[in-house]
């Protein structure tokens, strides 16, 4: 599809001075004014002559990588090969990224041959960034006209969370159940006898005890278990202002992503509602830091920071992020103490840091000072 052409400023100035020049030569017989017009209208039918051939070239883009921190490096490569016989003449090729456009110039081509060119993506702000679609762009050598061609897909750049260094806190029991407390969320491949008791329909087959089942007449089944495993909670309050929301993110990503990557059983909840929970493990650093990268505030009057989720259940430390605890809020804090421990409250925003009974309190004023006082103040 041949590309149409629009004029820029330039273009439209000259194409509102050619009839204007024209009627002024006209009307008062000025031969220099027609000549003008018509100088006009030449380089008008020029720039529509040299910007109406498409470019015939085949570009492909790559991201890399498609994950990356706030602020680190990511990059583009954009390959542009010639598909004519012919020399190809130079024209601008970009992307678009988030609401944004990069440009990059492509120089001539000879037939058939390929040049790359690299740039630098925006990292700046959080987020799930469209990079594409491709867009080419000729100008005539007057700048009097544009024609823009959109080609190729779309791909995704996911701009995590900023995560600073924080230890780990996780509560739990030790992997052997003589150690602690068994929890009946057996994780797969373990392989720690609880008990040797009769068997029922349904037990695995592969666990009959023959000794057992020799020495009672009856047939034993051995039944294994796996222990409390260490795990971590955070709540993530989504109630705050702008200014400090995507400080509170990367408070909350750096505890989750520093638990989760210690193997630690990882939990995220919200305010808003979100609750996901993890494993552990790489695979767990990611989805956690996936979910992380999308939130939005959300400041609804009504939404308590505890959701029911979070009242109903326990187990582990737990760390909640917010900016301010009302009565209401730290009452429900209060509530489910009990279920949670070690259970710590970092506060942003610089304010006087709240009283909550039982808990480690650490107030900062932005995400790396409050990762600073966490690692200072809790227990290695």
């Amino acid at each position: 599809m041949t590309p149409a052409m629009r004029p820029t400023r330039r273009g439209v100035v000259v194409l509102a001075a050619t009839p204007v020049l024209f009627a002024a030569g006209q009307w008062a017989g000025y031969p220099l004014f027609l000549a003008l017009a018509g100088f006009c209208g030449g380089i008008l039918l020029a720039a529509v002559a040299l910007t109406a051939r498409r470019p015939r070239v085949r570009v492909t883009r790559e991201v890399y990588p498609e994950r990356v921190e706030r602020g680190g490096a990511a990059f583009a490569k954009l390959r542009v090969r010639s598909i004519a016989n012919r020399r190809q003449a130079g024209f601008t090729a970009g992307d678009r990224i988030g609401n944004g456009f990069h440009a990059v110039a492509v120089p001539a081509l000879l037939p058939h041959k390929e040049t790359e060119r690299v740039y630098d993506l925006p990292t700046g702000r959080r987020g799930c960034h469209q990079v594409g679609p491709l867009t080419l762009d000729r100008v005539d050598p007057f700048g009097l006209g544009r024609a823009r061609v959109t080609t190729g897909d779309t791909t995704t750049l996911w701009v995590h969370p900023r995560v600073h260094p924080v230890r780990a806190l996780a509560g739990g029991h030790p992997r052997h159940h003589h150690e602690g407390v068994a929890s009946n969320e057996a994780l797969r491949g373990s392989f720690d006898l609880r008990e040797v008791r009769e068997y029922t329909v349904g037990d695995e087959v592969r666990h009959l005890h023959w000794k057992a089942t020799a020495r009672t007449g009856q047939l034993m089944v051995r039944e294994y278990i796996d222990p409390d495993q260490p795990r971590f909670t955070v709540l993530l309050d989504t109630r705050f202002p702008d200014a400090l929301f995507e400080e509170a993110i990367d408070v909350a990503a750096s505890l989750v992503a520093s638990a989760a990557g210690a193997g630690h059983r990882c939990r995220l909840v919200t305010s808003c509602g979100l609750d996901v929970a993890t494993a552990g493990g790489p695979s767990a650093v990611r989805l956690l830091l996936d979910e992380l990268t999308v939130l939005a505030p959300h400041r609804d009057a009504s939404q308590a920071l505890v959701p029911g989720s979070l009242a109903r259940s326990g187990g582990g430390g737990l760390a909640v992020v917010t900016a301010d605890l009302p009565t209401a809020d730290l009452a429900s804090l209060t509530g489910v103490r009990s279920r949670y421990s070690p259970l710590a409250v970092v506060v942003l925003g610089g304010g006087a840091p709240p009283v909550v009974p039982g808990a480690k309190v650490v107030s900062a004023t932005d995400a790396l000072g409050a990762v600073r006082r966490w690692n200072a103040v809790m227990p290695r």
